[in-house]
């Protein structure tokens, strides 16, 4: 298998010179199948560029080997003892991901002793969603809320067969620890919905080409399918017809790729088909779905993004935030085992800032996948830069029950991510965004690492051997740029705010009389939603007793949420000291200061790598500086106007 990347393809995080300290060395392995001869061919590889040699016999610096060590499916053992790494596994998958951890150790592999070290992800999926379209959305495009070109799967209707680069996009994807992507958009229009029968064919190609890294391939079907696609006349999940119409859809699957996923559903959202259309429920879908793929070992991931798109602005009391709550917690311990809960991390809509949500600390007898959001869509559309490891670190460390109770990252058994990689060169658009899909990998294999240490390690993979000043400057510019872009957005959890439709940029009332739910109720003495349990829509009832109690008042709420609990007066002081109009105008100055130290600090990096990449990114940053400025003005002159209350520094203000 040539290792080669696709011409005018970016290597990522995977570039040939991050793999000098394996290809100079003489490695051994032991054991067999598709999965070994992957780790083999790599280890080829990397010796034939840079003089080491895979030996059968005699003395070596590396022993890569799969044994009887009981370390799971993905597990291995890594140590150094007497000169001699050692990798050890007890499959091919555990094999490749140790091989992929020697990579990321580089020379630190091949020095001094390490006692015998056992890793294991903590994640059983670590799963990458596609939002691709197989044929061209008139309104969404290729790909739905894509920001890097097309789609890698898909073109114009039919597969692209471009296999050569989703083989290399797998092998990115091993070697950050994700283990299964679904190839096409949730929202199933007709074209995609021919993938589950007749169009099966072209999905197990993108399955072949995915297969060598360990890759298994999910596809997203429609709750409709049955009638859509010339079975029954109902969809119903109770009735015998439509289940036995779904265990030979299933049959049939299995057949063509026998390692197949597994079905993803958005059901019943947003106008999507579901179980209500017959008077059943969430769990009546779901299970009829595992049943069908529960001989074959595959999983359906039910997404629980369930909630009224037509609502009334003027009724204060329905809450968006609360609906996945309320659909979902009534139904704890009645999905099967195979039925995983597929819950976004927050209670909207993967905004900059907004508090986890409760459904995660209500499902203890149910199978559950966190779903975070890679693409940016709420977060600079890859035209910006925002590192988004601390938001997914901070979801993944809360604790729902408190302090005594599990982690969302300890409870969750399934991690995913809607992915942020297109056909574009640099595969993410922007080529700082790669640190994103990096960042999430690592986190869905060990919730609880330092998010800035696997910022360091996409950091030494992607620019091998760089100078501290192209470290120090990458730092600069990634580390804090969450915080960054919350500052001259949506402030203080309040959340959206952004011209509607597609989502970009500002404009403070876009959504503000719309039936989606998304609402800041600002007016000339306050700003805020009051989501509490005495006076409010009662959604911080929704939460165990800590922290409903915290959430309950403005006094104890945490700034950075105040907004998206309570309605308060502009005068309200924060924590920091300053009220509330205050820290508008002040962060709002300041995001845009920190925009322009980050472009600096990129255009002092030119000559320490690439022009294409150093160019890219610089053009991008133009963008990001215009868009923050444009984001300061139009809020900072809507709360001047809104409230009268001026500066207290004098600074412009149109």
């Amino acid at each position: 298998m040539n290792r080669a990347d696709p011409p005018g393809t970016d290597p990522a995080w995977l570039p040939p010179e991050a793999f000098r300290p394996l290809g100079a060395r003489r490695t051994r392995i032991r054991g067999a199948g598709p999965l070994v001869e992957t780790v083999r061919d790599e280890v080829a590889d990397a010796c034939a560029r840079f003089g080491g040699e895979v030996v059968r016999d005699g003395s070596y610096d590396l022993l890569l080997e799969v044994t009887d060590g009981g370390l799971g499916e993905e597990g291995f053992a890594y140590a150094r003892d007497g000169g001699t790494t050692t990798v050890s596994a007890s499959g091919g998958r555990g094999l490749l991901y140790g091989l992929f951890h020697v990579v990321r150790l580089g020379e630190a592999a091949f020095t001094g002793t390490r006692a015998r070290e056992v890793h294991r992800p903590a994640k059983v999926l670590r799963m990458l969603d596609h939002w691709d379209n197989v044929a061209v959305h008139p309104v969404m495009g290729q790909v739905e809320r894509g920001y890097a070109g097309g789609s890698l799967f898909w073109r114009d209707g039919r597969a692209r067969g471009e296999f050569g680069r989703v083989r290399a996009y797998g092998r990115l994807l091993a070697a950050c620890g994700i283990n299964a992507v679904s190839v096409n958009n949730v929202n199933v229009h007709g074209a995609e919905a021919r993938l589950l029968t007749d169009r099966i064919g072209e999905v197990a190609a993108i399955a072949e080409a995915l297969r060598p890294y360990g890759i298994r391939t999910h596809l997203s079907v429609t709750f409709a399918a049955p009638v859509l696609l010339g079975g029954p006349a109902t969809a119903d999940p109770l009735d015998e017809a439509v289940r036995g119409w779904w265990a030979r859809a299933v049959d049939a699957v299995y057949e063509t790729i026998p390692d197949f996923g597994g079905f993803v559903v958005k059901a019943d959202s947003e106008g999507q088909p579901g179980p209500f259309t017959y008077g059943r429920g969430h769990a009546d879908g779901a299970n009829m779905l595992a049943a069908a793929l529960a001989p074959y070992g595959g999983t359906v991931h039910w997404r629980a993004f369930v909630y009224d798109h037509r609502q009334d602005w003027r009724d204060r009391s329905t809450d968006r935030a609360r609906a996945a709550y309320e659909h979902f917690a009534p139904l704890d311990g009645e999905f099967a085992d195979n039925a995983v809960l597929q819950v976004k991390h927050g209670p909207m809509d993967f905004q900059v800032r907004e508090p986890v949500s409760p459904l995660l600390g209500a499902l203890p007898r149910t199978r559950v996948a966190v779903e975070v959001q890679a693409t940016q869509e709420y977060t600079g559309q890859q035209r910006h830069v925002c590192w988004l490891g601390p938001m997914w670190s901070e979801v993944l460390g809360f604790r729902p029950e408190g302090e005594a109770g599990p982690s969302v990252g300890e409870a969750a058994r399934d991690l995913v991510a809607v992915s942020n990689v297109g056909d574009d060169p640099f595969w993410t658009g922007h080529p700082l965004a790669q640190a994103n899909l990096y960042t999430f990998g690592r986190l869905a294999w060990q919730p609880d690492a330092d998010p800035h240490r696997v910022l360091d390690e996409w950091i030494g993979l992607t620019f091998p051997s760089a100078p501290e000043r192209l470290v120090t400057g990458l730092r600069a510019v990634l580390a804090g740029s969450w915080r960054t872009y919350e500052k001259y957005t949506a402030p203080l959890g309040v959340g959206f705010m952004v011209q509607p439709g597609h989502h970009y940029g500002p404009s403070v009332d876009g959504y503000e009389y719309s039936p989606w739910g998304t609402y800041h109720f600002a007016d000339r003495d306050g700003i805020g939603v009051d989501r509490s349990a005495a006076t409010g829509t009662g959604y911080a009832a929704q939460y165990a007793k800590p922290w409903a109690e915290v959430y309950e008042s403005a006094e104890t709420c945490p700034d950075e949420l105040l907004l998206f609990f309570h309605h308060v007066p502009y005068g309200h002081v924060l924590r920091s000291g300053k009220t509330v109009i205050q820290h508008i105008y002040d962060t709002h100055f300041e995001g845009v200061e920190e925009v322009e130290e980050a472009r600096r600090v990129w255009a002092g990096l030119a000559d320490l790598m690439e022009p294409a990449r150093h160019a890219r990114v610089a053009e991008r940053y133009e963008e990001q500086l215009r868009g923050a400025r444009e984001w300061r003005d139009q809020i900072n002159s809507y709360f001047l106007r809104k409230s009268g209350v001026p500066d207290a520094y004098g600074r412009l203000i149109c």
